[in-house]
């Protein structure tokens, strides 16, 4: 594996950064989750746009222009000779004192992308579905940590994932601070209903899901009925079919909430649908490489 670390290319065993980094010390920093399907990187404009959003807001400067990052995304991977991969570009606020203060990371950010394989479920889970619980741990209040900012620090996500854990599930639902469903540790959610798609509004603490977007988009073309709605979980647990999209994740079936069986028990013919459409568009959308 090659690992690409500011311009450079470096063996996984020698691709190092220093510890007073303080994308180490303090979570500072972004990042971003890519795919690529038979050499050709999905949505790669819209994640790196993204990318330069979170780092404006967090007020930190990226040393690349974006075509340049996108040089270096598609760089990475042909040294890395993958036909399929998930991309992990980082880019940490750089080296620093062991204060907070970020005027102190003189050296400038520290620009990280690792190309390797990912499977973030098994795939009887994409046959059967999942799963998943609704956990204590409630979604940042974009007052305080925007969850529109793919940040470093995804201790938010990591506790809600452990309270999963011990609920003995693969995923959890997080609300936000008015009790409405937010999103998935690391996915965002949708529900359907007589035909119709619902999925939490961007503003109510999530994320704007690339993939997301990308169903929202299907939904458009295929004129299914889409709607960015706030949600309950009695909407969840009432919903004819529920499932979860992510890059890492794509497509993936919920069939039980907090121990409701979800319409029949099993992915639903829309969620089937959707998951092979977005496989079609995933065929034909992308930078080459």
């Amino acid at each position: 594996m090659k690992v690409y670390i500011n311009g450079k290319f470096y063996d996984k065993e020698n691709a190092k950064i220093s510890v007073f980094d303080h994308g180490l010390l303090y979570g500072d920093g972004v990042f971003e989750g890519i795919r690529s399907y038979n050499r050709r990187v999905f949505k790669l404009k819209e994640h790196i746009d993204r990318l330069f959003e979170s780092s404006q807001s967090i007020m930190l400067k990226i040393p690349l222009t974006r075509e340049q990052m996108i040089k270096a995304v598609v760089s990475t991977l042909r040294a890395n000779k993958l036909d399929n991969a998930y991309i992990r570009l980082v880019v940490s606020r750089g080296e620093g004192g062991l204060g907070l203060d970020p005027r102190k990371c003189y050296k400038g950010a520290t620009v990280i992308i690792i190309a390797d394989k990912i499977d973030l479920y098994p795939e009887k889970l994409y046959r059967n579905g999942l799963s998943i619980v609704t956990v204590p741990t409630v979604r940042n209040l974009p007052e305080a940590l925007n969850p529109q900012i793919k940040s470093l620090n995804y201790l938010n996500n990591i506790l809600a994932k452990i309270e999963a854990g011990n609920a003995g599930c693969d995923e959890a639902i997080m609300l936000d601070s008015l009790g409405y469903v937010a999103e998935c540790t690391a996915d965002n959610i949708f529900v359907a209903k007589n035909g119709h798609l619902y999925t939490p509004p961007q503003c109510m603490g999530t994320l704007r899901g690339i993939t997301r977007d990308s169903i929202l988009e299907i939904a458009r073309k295929y004129k299914i009925p889409a709607h960015e709605h706030v949600i309950t979980r009695h909407e969840v647990y009432i919903s004819d079919e529920c499932f979860l999209t992510g890059t890492a994740a794509e497509i993936v079936p919920v069939v039980k909430v907090d121990g409701r069986i979800i319409g029949a028990g099993k992915p639903g013919k829309l969620t089937l649908s959707l998951m092979k459409k977005f496989k079609e568009l995933t065929s034909k959308d992308g930078v080459r490489y």
